[in-house]
């Protein structure tokens, strides 16, 4: 995707969070013993955790050598401490300054489902000197996640597909029903545990174990989401938290599903607008209706003959899933909506398609999104909204709002994080963003007292720093 050059703004922002001096400088590191909560019962019981000494070794043979890597244990549920334990992968890249130390960077890149392990290594190309030289880059896979203990649901590739659209909602009923009977009877006695509230309480672990009082932050999209609850669980713990691209967390995690109909409606009309004044270029329409129509006509005619892309034919749905995201940045979804028409008289479209996430990681990521709060059980719920929201928002609206094996799903362990502190935090988002729309950014900047945010004017896509 072609973003405008927001590095320099973002690393200055960046910088101003992450720096020295804005805030009080967090005392030197002391040992973990130390640093445990408070004498509770809980802090004992989790003694074990956080006197752990990590046993560091190249991540790997293709790594640099000072990229290190170890495997933390942790509870299966803190609930029970001494129960079950799983491991956590982590990494660490150390300060280029010990001399300049201030503390430790962790990073989150979204999802849910994202591994991170190797996300200091990316954030050693991206960040700034002057960020490099105070932190230690601190990575690691979420609990369910990569190189930490898998959720593995035994999932076909067919099933891999989280929204579907209306067309087809009996059989989306089934596939939603067996999706939740295959990970509750091959990994029931996990996915209850994997939620965003228990990979937070594992970062505090990994504080401990790094002998820190307390964690800087950076997290992308549902790292957002990480770091919010993290503020929440442990708000004398939290230093510099930058977040990028941010969730509503009241919308956890339906809603932010929905909010993605209403968007991207608005983000098509500003695109219809955009390319009827290029239609030079694209010749889609010199009227916002007149390109309006050329998509819609694509769409029709790839529900009565499919649209071959990259080998795979697709509907008028299939059309749509497509190329949603792609109209909050204008001239890539005016690219596209070209090649689909071209397609759609007989060519083929090859549009470079993402590599489908891990079998585990989709696992992973729906243990969190149907483990962190209650979801609607009766089917009926789902086809009314779809109904309704299909004929409100026709671009994605029952794709949307459509059924998730969360119906099915047992009920969460735990209540739902509220979050509503006063923790500083600095939130960065783009204007046009397809996954976290602006709104579920301004959202968050209300629920966290003490945050700013920069908003990127006319900014476009999913993610601002480090996207260029």
């Amino acid at each position: 995707m072609r973003r405008r050059p927001l590095v320099p703004l973002l690393a200055v922002s960046v910088m101003a969070a992450l720096a020295p001096g804005l805030a009080a400088a967090a005392p030197g590191a002391q040992s973990p013993s130390a640093l445990a909560s408070p004498a509770s019962t809980e802090a004992d019981a989790l003694r074990p955790y956080t006197r752990q000494k990590p046993a560091w070794k190249r991540c790997g043979p293709d790594t640099p050598a000072a990229f290190r890597c170890a495997t933390l244990k942790v509870p299966l549920d803190y609930r029970k401490p001494g129960g079950r334990q799983i491991d956590v992968a982590i990494s660490r890249l150390r300060t280029s300054a010990p001399g300049k130390r201030h503390g430790v960077l962790l990073s989150n890149p979204g999802g849910p489902g994202g591994p991170g392990l190797e996300l200091p290594l990316e954030l050693d190309r991206q960040l700034p000197r002057q960020v490099k030289e105070r932190y230690d880059l601190i990575g690691f896979d979420p609990r369910g996640i990569g190189r930490s203990t898998p959720v593995d649901c035994g999932l076909s590739a067919d099933e891999n597909t989280l929204l579907r659209p209306l067309k087809a909602f009996e059989k989306n009923v089934a596939w939603a029903r067996d999706l939740a009977d295959k990970c509750r009877t091959k990994a029931g006695d996990t996915v209850a545990h994997i939620t965003t509230r228990n990979t937070a309480r594992d970062m505090d672990v990994l504080r401990a174990v790094l002998g820190e009082r307390k964690i800087s932050y950076i997290g992308v999209s549902y790292g957002t989401a990480l770091g919010a609850v993290y503020t929440q669980l442990f708000p004398r713990r939290a230093d510099r938290f930058v977040l990028d691209s941010a969730v509503d967390p009241e919308r956890m995690w339906r809603e932010m599903f929905r909010i993605w109909a209403p968007e991207s409606e608005r983000a098509f009309q500003r695109w219809a607008k955009w390319t009827a004044a290029h239609d030079a270029t694209y010749r889609l329409g010199d009227t916002p209706a007149a390109v309006s129509k050329s998509f819609w006509d694509v769409v029709a005619r790839a529900d009565r003959d499919p649209v071959v892309v990259d080998g795979t034919p697709l509907d008028g749905a299939g059309v749509r899933d497509l190329v949603r995201r792609e109209f909050f940045t204008v001239r890539t979804a005016a690219e596209r909506v070209v090649k689909l028409k071209e397609a759609a008289g007989g060519g083929v479209e090859s549009p470079d398609p993402s590599e489908p996430l891990p079998e585990e990681d989709v696992s992973g990521a729906m243990a969190v999104v149907c483990g962190d709060a209650s979801w609607p059980r009766d089917p009926g719920t789902y086809l009314r909204d779809s109904i309704r929201d299909a004929a409100k928002y026709p671009l994605y609206g029952d794709f949307a709002a459509g059924v998730l094996p969360c119906a099915f799903w047992d009920r969460p362990v735990e209540p739902v994080t509220v979050v509503d502190n006063e923790v500083p935090a600095l939130i960065v988002q783009n204007e046009w963003d397809s996954q976290t729309p602006l709104t579920t950014a301004q959202a968050m900047h209300r629920q966290l007292k003490g945050s700013r945010m920069v908003t990127v004017d006319e900014g476009e896509g999913h993610g601002v720093y480090g996207t260029n």
